[in-house]
């Protein structure tokens, strides 16, 4: 019995080896590393001030409006709503 559980405590040893090294080598390999997404920087070619269209009409241009009221169809029926048109002239 005693040559037994020398048998039995050497292969309790053997196999306990390798799962002690496997668990050691673990933490010492690096975690994989996430690369962050591209971004792309996307700057205007002038700062926009709400002006559309971009020109310089002059010095001394004035923006004349016109402002009408116009029928609209919809799904739920015909409604009138305010329609505004704008441009520049030289003053």
């Amino acid at each position: 019995m005693g040559l037994f559980s020398q048998f039995c405590g050497s292969a309790e040893a053997q196999t306990a080896g390798p799962e002690v090294r496997l668990a050691q080598a673990l933490p010492d390999a690096p975690p994989p590393r996430k690369r962050p997404p591209a971004r792309l920087r996307v700057t205007p070619y002038y700062s926009p001030d709400g002006v559309y269209p971009r020109y310089n009409p002059g010095p001394d241009a004035v923006r004349e409006c016109n402002a009408t009221y116009v029928q609209e169809f919809r799904p739920s029926g015909t409604v009138i709503v305010p329609h505004m048109s704008c441009y520049w002239r030289r003053g």
